[in-house]
């Protein structure tokens, strides 16, 4: 798989998602369909400038979001409307302007007529016919009454999550599948990967106390993308591989040091002397065999689910790579004029980003991998595994619009199949 083999679906995914961005022309970090970008503040673009001044392989740009700037009815479907810089993403966008399941894409397969909702069920396995070799839909548990249901289907697609896609996958079991279902490879839970954190840094900076800035744009600032290891000298690093990208931003401090009474609204309100610079580094976590999620031997949920296991960890390519990437911010920051300069680096286990992915491979041969390249399973073609479980690297980026991209490459691929047999 390549990038021009998914291109073209990123472009139908954005339109739809709405992305706000701006078009930097780097492989690292490649162009998309994108909306105005929200700008950099002016301390962040004071950053920018003496970033890009000292060192012309590192580039910082804003921060690519799924937030409408602009909104296009002809685009952007659903109950969805323009971003108001508001900072209620956090509260699911009342507005519908940050990209969601509810505020897009639910509304969107209503309007349909032809979505069935099924809420609280747990799904527990795939049925799987050994006569046929296929298929033939879910087992679901009610979470409040305990009834066990079957639903069925000419296809299955998984969108469960790395984690609980593949622990469905486990947890259908049959004679041709005792292992679970598709996991002729025995890959089915391993090459868990993440994006590692809890390294970054930030400082102080003095200057422009005459700027400010209106309204509270959701991407928080800025994105610095990989600049290590990309094919070429300048890049290269002798002790470790991949890379990382940072996501940071900058702000006014405020007066916290106000006591209580009358005055204290007052002085919590007018902007302090300085501005906060910081930072958060993501790394790249290899795709290493052994780490992995199996059942637990005894222990099971109130569903009778079996429980979940984790064997994770960093290695010595992730250690090395996190003392470059602090390294790295920190004479950013300083090559900025900020003060006061602080790094931390705290390792982080596999999960704490929540960017899990891996668990199901994708890959040509069935011997080493669960799905194929349409993230179809490859023993099992009527199944499909459309979230991070097919991953077989994690990048650096933000992965939630790559999963997007192939998911909708995923559900076009058996929908023409199926017009071209004359059974849909």
């Amino acid at each position: 798989m390549r990038y021009k083999d998914i291109e073209k679906w990123y472009t139908y995914a954005e339109k739809f998602v709405g992305v706000q961005g701006k078009k930097e022309g780097l492989a690292q970090l490649p162009d998309g369909e994108f909306l105005p970008p929200f700008d950099l503040n002016g301390v962040e673009d004071h950053f920018k400038q003496s970033v890009e001044a000292k060192w012309n392989v590192r580039r910082v740009t804003p921060g690519r979001t799924a937030n409408l700037t602009k909104y296009d009815p002809e685009l952007h479907h659903g109950t969805r409307g323009k971003c108001q810089a508001r900072n209620r993403c956090w509260r699911g966008c009342p507005f519908g302007a940050y990209f969601s399941s509810l505020s897009a894409t639910i509304p969107v397969a209503n309007d349909t007529g032809k979505l069935t909702l099924m809420a609280d069920s747990i799904v527990h396995s795939v049925i799987y016919d050994d006569a046929t070799r296929r298929a033939t839909g879910v087992r679901v548990i009610d979470a409040n009454t305990m009834e066990t249901r079957e639903y069925f289907a000419k296809i299955v697609f998984l969108n469960a999550s790395t984690i609980g896609s593949t622990a469905i996958l486990m947890n259908s079991k049959s004679e041709r599948f005792p292992n679970g279902l598709g996991n002729d490879s025995g890959e089915l839970g391993h090459n868990i990967m993440d994006h590692h954190y809890g390294m970054g840094g930030s400082g102080v900076y003095t200057g422009k106390k005459d700027k400010y800035y209106s309204g509270r744009k959701p991407n928080g600032g800025f994105y610095i993308p990989r600049f290590r290891n990309l094919g070429n000298k300048t890049t290269e690093r002798t002790d470790y591989i991949r890379g990382f990208g940072y996501q940071g931003g900058a702000k006014r401090n405020f007066n916290l040091n106000a006591s209580l009474g009358p005055g204290f609204k007052d002085a919590i309100t007018r902007p302090g002397d300085d501005w906060w610079v910081g930072a958060t580094c993501f790394g790249e976590l290899l795709p290493y065999h052994e780490n992995r999620f199996y059942f637990h031997e005894s222990k099971t949920d109130k569903y009778g689910i079996p429980l979940l296991v984790f064997d994770a960890s960093l290695k010595e390519n992730e250690r090395k790579l996190r003392l470059d990437g602090v390294d790295c911010l920190e004479e950013m920051l300083l090559a900025a004029g900020c003060e006061n300069v602080t790094v931390h680096n705290e390792p982080t286990a596999p999960g704490a980003a929540i960017h899990e992915m891996g668990t199901a491979r994708m890959g040509r041969d069935p011997k080493t991998s669960v799905l194929n390249q349409w993230n179809q399973v490859h023993t099992v073609p009527n199944v499909f595994v459309i979230d991070g479980s097919f991953m077989t690297r994690a990048g650096t980026q933000n992965p939630s619009i790559t999963y997007t991209a192939f998911t909708v490459r995923a559900v076009d691929y058996p929908a023409k199949e199926m017009m071209r047999a004359g059974t849909i």
